[in-house]
């Protein structure tokens, strides 16, 4: 049984705009339900991390995903084994769509050994090159050279592998992005930029900072092309990220995808986000949502009823609680480790 594209017809405001209904994937009902899956568990995870940052077993920085759920769990459906993800420093959600283990995600939040990166990186820096994931980064817009340069390694090595580099829409004005642009092109790079545009950055509204609010566009005088997208629909993001793929796999060189999408909570924790009202934030998410949207599409399909959705969001939480555990029992790294991973 699969999904009529007219059971995810809600549109955007800039779809309405345009007069046309974005492309969406055909998804099945097993790959539905994997995708509400996958996002319920970024969200619950995101939610307990919040929590455990208030108790205070979350040091430094922690920026939360809360909302923009739709926007991996589409893009990373799409890749394969040896493909390369490298993002910003909100980069819990795409390590648990990279199938990086809970509880090890959870463990480097608290800084403790069993973390996936020992304890030492913490929210902004994890990294398992084993998944694919090449970073959280705490340099803005520094991911997006780098993940230019992973695009070069699988050009060098001749294989189809694809180099998926996010960014936001505050990064999007860094000058290190367009040198980026340049050499993709130049060399014909198979680079997907994907900027996150949450429209807020870090605590200014787009227009307020960027000349060209249509960031999908920032790539044409380099010759590359960009396409927007409905950030919170994940059937809209699964049909563009296999148009992206496709196309970096065939040899065509870069393409940018503008994921329009939207985040709850503040830039971070130590954000009290004034810089929009509270009724802007609650008409997103009760108009919106990429989980209530995904959910209505099971319930209406007669994919599954109520009681099931509750008893896998039970299960998704009870997941979230087991790594929160973890994290907490897990030791703090060896003060020799201060020594260990370091470059000189």
């Amino acid at each position: 049984m699969a999904i009529s594209k007219s059971a995810a017809a809600k549109k955007t405001p800039s779809a309405r705009k345009r007069g046309r209904k974005p492309a969406l994937y055909n998804a099945s009902p097993e790959e539905l339900l994997t995708f509400y899956r996958q996002m319920l568990l970024i969200r619950r995870f995101e939610e307990k991390a919040g929590q455990m940052y208030g108790m205070g077993l979350i040091g430094g920085f922690c920026h939360l995903y809360i909302g923009q759920e739709a926007v991996v769990v589409g893009l990373q459906s799409a890749l394969k084994d040896g493909d390369s993800i490298i993002t910003g420093y909100r980069d819990h959600g795409h390590m648990l769509v990279a199938d990086c283990c809970p509880k090890a995600v959870m463990a480097e939040l608290t800084g403790r050994s069993g973390g996936i990166s020992q304890g030492k990186g913490g929210s902004m820096h994890m990294f398992d090159v084993e998944k694919g994931f090449y970073g959280g980064h705490g340099i803005v817009g520094a991911q997006v050279s780098l993940g230019t340069g992973l695009a070069f390694a699988h050009h060098y090595r001749g294989n189809d592998n694809v180099s998926m580099a996010y960014f936001g829409d505050g990064a999007a004005n860094q000058g290190q992005v367009y040198e980026s642009f340049n050499m993709a092109k130049l060399w014909n790079l198979p680079v997907i930029y994907v900027i996150e545009n949450n429209q807020y950055a870090m605590g200014t509204a787009i227009k307020r900072a960027s000349s060209e609010v249509e960031l999908y566009k920032r790539g044409e005088s380099f010759q590359i092309p960009g396409k927007q997208v409905d950030g919170m629909n994940v059937l809209a993001v699964k049909a563009a990220a296999d148009e992206a793929v496709a196309h970096c796999r065939a040899g065509k060189g870069p393409i940018i995808l503008e994921l329009k999408t939207y985040r709850y909570r503040g830039h971070s924790m130590s954000d009290p986000a004034k810089y929009r009202s509270k009724e802007e934030v609650q008409k997103i998410r009760s108009e919106q949502d990429a989980l209530e949207l995904v959910k209505a599409m099971i319930l209406n399909g007669g994919m599954q009823d109520e009681a099931e959705l509750k008893a896998m969001d039970k299960e998704v939480k009870a997941i979230v609680a087991e790594a929160a555990e973890y994290a907490q029992n897990s030791p703090e790294p060896d003060l020799a480790e201060l020594y260990t991973d370091v470059e000189a």
